[in-house]
Parts: C-alpha cells; structure tokens; sequence
C-alpha cells in the first residue's frame, strides 16, 4: 500500500524545507531510516530519513522550496502505481530558487544546454552559488550540465580551474540594461525590470545597491521631505559585495531583532581560576582534558538552576521560567555563528560535558549539526578569549534573556598579606534583559558562577 513522503517538521519554528539533492535515484528500493534527502531551512542543511520502506517515487524538486507536511514522494510496492502523479504546489509566499517566471519556456536539449531559462536567471545549486562566491566567478559565464541546464559544483570548480573558458563579464545576453550580476539576481527575486531603475555609477552599471534603493523608494510615502534611506552607499568601490543571506542573513535578523526588543545591559566580573587550573592539570593524564570553556559552562548550568530567573524566556504571557537549563555555546565558522545547544547541561558530569562540546564543535564546522542539535537552548555562552580578548559585550540570543561571555585566561597581579602575588584569571561579562530581570540579580547570578569556578574541587559546588 502506498505510503505519502512528507516533508517533515523538523522543529518547532521550521516552516518550510528546500530540497538540495535526492539522495537516492527516483524509483528505488529503500528501508526505513535510510537517508534519501538532503533539505535546507533557514538554520542548517540536514539529510531527511526515509519514513516507509518501499520503491521511492520522488514528487519534489530539487531547489524548489515546500512547507512542512507537503507530498514530495510517495513509497510504493513493487508495480504500485501512486495515487498521485502531479508535483507538489511549492511555497508561493516567496520566489523559488529555481522556478522560471511565467513569461519564461522550457529548454529542452540532449546535451548540456545555458542555464539561464530567461536574461537575468541563472538556475544553480545551492553548493554552486556558495563556492562560485567563495572564488570570485559570475554564474553567468557558466554553462551548467545538471538537470534542464543547472550549474552545479562540479562545472564551478571546472570554471575556476580553466578561467579562460569564461568570459568574465558581468552582463548578459539578450538584455539591453547593463547590470551586476548581483543586481540582476535581486531584481528577478524581487520581479522588478532593470530598466526601471537608474544607476548611481559612472559607469552606467545598475549594483544591487541601486536595486535596492529602488525598491526602498517605491516602498517610502510620498512626503514634502525628500525619503532617507536606510542603507549608505559605499564611500569606495568595492572589492567585493557578500550577500546578507543564508546563516549570515539570519544572525543579521536575529541579532537586530534581540537589540530592538530588549532592554540589553552588560556587567563584568574577574574570576579566579587557580581552582580549575589545578583540577585541569589533574586530569591531563585523561586522553583530552576538559576546556577551560567547558568548566565555566558546567558553572553556569549548575548557577541558573539556583537564580531560575536567568533561565528564563519572555512570553506574550510574562517571564516563563524554565525548568531545566539546555545551554547553548558559540561556535565560530567561516560564514557565522552558530550555537548547538547541550542538553540538560547540568546533569552531566564534566568528563561528559567535554565529550559533547568537542562532539557539537567538530559536527558545527563539518556542516552535519541535526536541526534539533540547534534548538531550544535557554541560555548561552560564548568565549573569544582564545583571541586576545579580555572582555566584550555579547548579544543575547532571543527568546533568552541572558548570555554570557568569556574572556582570555591571564596572569594578574594581586596584593595579599602586605606582598604582591599573583594570580589566574579571566572575566565574564554577562548581558541580560533588564525587562525579565534588574541589575542586582543579575548580579548574584555572576557572583553564584565565579565562586563555582574560584571553588572548585571535583565539580560546581
């Protein structure tokens, strides 16, 4: 009997999954369990498991992007016939990478054909947009080999490889209004004709920024006042434009939107880690000992569970406080920050809690974190002391109302007994929402993970 092949919900905020590649041939035999696709939300790209065993007859397309619960396959007996045939409606509140507009035809060829259905369109690969980024080459002077015409990675990493082959200019075509690559993208995105816009530059070139400011003063009320935008031009040319999309897109909304909402205060506190230094020392006859990181979160997990307020969201209802603490960390990638979470933090010991930073840390920086892996922390904590630095101001993460930040471990001189010595130490800044909680808790709070760290014997007391 056929079963339907969703695609799934992989967390509370997903709302929508972008296929990326069918793991598997159309029509094959797969088992339950067995990884068939590879989807992307706004938050990390994972493989989807087969829900049913069965000959997989795939529905949605790659690059096309489809709200959780759509059919995008079905699995079916051998000789089954699924009851429906037709490819899934894809979301329609917002442009697919992939779908041709409606003055566009299809390109039917035997061979590798232009991947471009229409001037201004370039049909490519997530993985082929990124890496043709990362090296400088303008889609448009690739011809794709992938399906109708598609670049994909392998035709990038050719293009890099014989620079010659490709034109290096960045109009195209088949359109008379000269324009960046960059521009034309945003411009099809957004369904505004080049033409329209008038450009800024010398060279009578339409940038994404003159798309952009285009758009602001379509969006801008007439008033007496000239309209002000938001974003400036660039006082130079420059070398390079990086798009806003993608994880850096989202940290740029997410973190905009925590500084607008909140009420953000940030205190400082110098800890003592004589303590932890020793007890680290201990156990270097262990394979890895624990970073210095991991004891300062194993404190903080152990001090929201005594000041629940810390551990808390805001609600349309008020501050919910949260009974258990899921900490997430920070870690620091070539194109953002992402912060996994471990979960219930303070029932691991510290050997165990090592164990899963070192685990999230490595699958963050492999690109293979499960979307689960990056939900519901309720607190964080974030270190550049491996950079120099003594103290900063985090940015919390909503809908938390706390993070800490942790600083480089330094030699500081103190004065006891009439003589100078001289100690470890580090500081911890702590930033919080002074709408959940005020200045004095927070406080206490910093005050409860300094004398877990200052007084460590085998664990946070």
């Amino acid at each position: 009997m056929a079963q339907r092949f969703q695609m799934p919900k992989l967390g509370l905020t997903m709302e929508e999954g972008t296929i990326l590649q069918w793991l598997v041939e159309d029509e094959t035999d797969v088992v339950a369990g067995q990884a068939v696709l590879l989807i992307e939300t706004d938050k990390v790209e994972t493989e989807v498991e087969a829900s049913s065993s069965g000959v997989l007859k795939q529905l949605g397309e790659v690059d096309e992007a489809y709200p959780c619960g759509t059919l995008i396959g079905w699995f079916l007996e051998q000789g089954e016939t699924p009851p429906v045939t037709q490819q899934p409606e894809p979301n329609k509140e917002r442009p697919s990478k992939s779908t041709d507009s409606p003055t566009s035809t299809s390109v039917k060829a035997a061979g590798p054909v232009r991947s471009q259905d229409e001037p201004g369109r370039v049909l490519a690969s997530p993985s082929a947009k990124r890496r043709a980024r990362e090296l400088g080459i303008d889609l448009a002077t690739i011809t794709g080999s992938g399906p109708r015409g598609r670049i994909i990675n392998n035709d990038v990493e050719a293009a890099a490889a014989n620079p010659t082959a490709t034109s290096g200019s960045s109009t195209r075509s088949g359109s008379q209004t000269l324009a960046t690559f960059a521009a034309r993208n945003l411009a099809d995105l957004i369904g505004i004709e080049l033409d329209e816009i008038e450009p800024a530059g010398p060279d009578r070139r339409v940038s994404r920024l003159d798309v952009i400011h285009h758009i602001q003063a379509l969006l801008t009320p007439t008033t007496n006042e000239p309209p002000k935008s938001e974003l400036a031009a660039p006082t130079q040319t420059p070398t390079e434009v990086i798009p806003m999309t993608g994880m850096r897109g989202t940290i740029a909304r997410r973190m905009h939107q925590s500084l607008q909402e909140m009420a953000q205060l940030t205190i400082t506190m110098e800890v003592e880690m004589t303590a932890v230094v020793e007890d680290r020392e201990t156990r270097k006859s262990e394979n890895e000992p624990p970073g210095y990181t991991d004891y300062v979160i194993a404190a903080t997990a152990a001090a929201l569970h005594q000041h629940p307020y810390v551990n808390s969201q805001i609600t349309g209802e008020g501050l919910a406080l949260l009974p258990v603490a899921h900490v997430g960390m920070a870690v620091a990638l070539d194109q953002g920050l992402i912060v996994p979470v471990i979960r219930n933090t303070n029932s691991l010991d510290l050997g165990e809690l090592a164990g899963e930073t070192k685990r999230l840390a490595l699958a963050a920086r492999e690109g293979k974190l499960k979307l689960e892996e990056l939900e519901g922390g309720t607190f964080a904590v974030t270190a550049l002391g491996m950079y120099g630095v003594d103290s900063f101001t985090p940015v919390i993460n909503p809908p938390n109302t706390a993070i800490l930040g942790v600083g480089r471990l330094r030699e500081t001189a103190t004065w006891q007994n009439e003589s100078v010595g001289g100690v470890t130490a580090l500081t911890l800044s702590l930033s919080w929402d002074h709408r959940a909680f005020d200045g004095a808790p927070a406080a206490l709070f910093l005050q409860t993970v300094k004398q877990k760290l200052e007084e460590w014997e085998s664990g946070p007391l």
